[in-house]
């Protein structure tokens, strides 16, 4: 009894802490800090003005425990997270979620750069899991996985019902070991299985280069860009903001920032943000000041009570004239948009290729301790005039498909190109 007594009470701390954190919280900007308790032991009690009555939840839970067949399958670490979870999902946000210690060590290890998986960003549309985008270079792509790929099973199990988080703890496991999707590609009639074998992924968040445009991989020189062949352009590759992508970024345009300076024959930069599912916020607004002058917003913020924040270009940066096309697409998501928008805002770019994702809410990440966290939807970001692209997307100003009979040819940096040199 006193173990169960015991249990209780740290149950109900930490949904007391939960719902004090959601209702409670003004910081808007996604970091991580470690869990301090804000309710004694002794204060057993929900917080004051919330009327919260537990008899039957312990009614359920001692039933379970004094009642059900199999003790086996009892094991109140599960129970406990299997309530928070149900508490969270009452919200029926997609991005608000309890993450498990499991669950969150992958987080981590995604933001950090490197995870065991298949390399998938997974959200959730309609209650389906589906693929925002697979990484680049990754088993999944390799394997056929596309962006807006319904995700109906993993090994034979349904997803129905299943949270993101759910879907990530399945989908990653240890290098070498296999995993089958069964996919529902987007305008194709019937699900398919596909075997995926799971490897490291590393995510390099930034790569690009100064060079000639007939030497720029995976284009078809078409009569519209004969004549400038022989120009240059920076393509610059942005697969996610994560923890270490201001530094690599900050590197990089140092080192090319060198290569284009009395260039007379450079045309622009082409930012490509496709299949980019976003990251953190700040890293957005820091890059974003590569392109903007400083002092200038970037996003607004908007929480539930109507207040707004503004997130400014706070450095000066180095390309601040000259041309900059941006490529999208059905993957990028969040941070992306953000860019995205706060350059068509200004018109300081164009953007080019495929409807975003939409996700439009910013989320603050929690430890709970134990190895546990929180994500928490905090907020709703807007673009600098106030747009709010949630469930709709950013349209692009030049819209263009990929070719489907030819995967090598890239016709939308092809488009992109042809953009920068007219």
């Amino acid at each position: 009894m006193n173990r169960l007594k015991g249990l209780r009470i740290i149950v109900l701390i930490l949904i007391m802490f939960f719902v004090g954190y959601y209702f409670g919280t003004q910081k808007i900007s996604l970091e991580w800090k470690n869990y301090k308790p804000i309710l004694s032991i002794a204060n057993n009690q929900p917080p004051p003005g919330v009327n919260v009555d537990f008899v039957n939840f312990w009614t359920v839970w001692q039933d379970v425990e004094n009642k059900y067949y199999d003790k086996t399958k009892i094991d109140p670490q599960k129970m406990l997270n299997g309530a928070i979870t149900g508490m969270i999902g009452t919200l029926e946000d997609p991005y608000t979620v309890y993450l498990p210690p499991v669950n969150n060590t992958n987080f981590k290890q995604g933001m950090a750069g490197e995870f065991h998986g298949i390399g998938a960003e997974l959200g959730l549309k309609e209650n389906k899991i589906v693929v925002v985008s697979p990484l680049s270079e990754s088993p999944a792509i390799k394997a056929g996985v596309k962006p807006e790929d319904v995700i109906l099973k993993v090994d034979g199990t349904s997803t129905q019902g299943w949270s993101i988080a759910q879907a990530v703890e399945k989908i990653r496991g240890p290098k070498g070991t296999l995993v089958t999707l069964n996919i529902q590609h987007k305008n194709e009639k019937s699900p398919k299985d596909i075997r995926i074998t799971r490897d490291v992924i590393t995510v390099k968040s930034i790569d690009g280069d100064v060079k000639k445009i007939k030497d720029v991989a995976n284009i078809k020189i078409s009569d519209k860009l004969k004549s400038s062949q022989d120009d240059e352009i920076m393509y610059l590759r942005l697969t996610q903001f994560g923890d270490h992508t201001n530094k690599d970024w900050n590197e990089l345009m140092t080192r090319l920032s060198l290569k284009v300076t009395a260039n007379k024959k450079f045309k622009g930069i082409i930012l490509d943000l496709r299949n980019n599912p976003g990251g953190y916020l700040t890293d957005a607004a820091f890059i974003s000041a590569e392109f903007i002058k400083q002092g200038e917003p970037v996003v607004i913020q908007e929480t539930g009570t109507g207040a707004k924040t503004t997130l400014t270009a706070d450095r000066h940066g180095l390309f601040l004239t000259q041309p900059l096309i941006i490529l999208i697409n059905k993957g990028s998501a969040s941070a992306s948009e953000i860019v995205s928008g706060a350059m068509r805002d200004y018109k300081r770019a164009k953007l080019v290729g495929e409807t975003s994702f939409g996700k439009g809410t910013i989320q603050q990440s929690e430890d709970l301790g134990g190895g546990a966290g929180v994500h928490i939807t905090i907020a709703k970001w807007l673009t600098p005039k106030g747009n709010w692209v949630h469930g709709k997307g950013l349209e692009p100003d030049v819209k263009v498909a990929l070719d489907s009979k030819d995967p090598t040819r890239d016709t939308q940096l092809e488009k992109a190109i042809e953009e920068l040199v007219k």
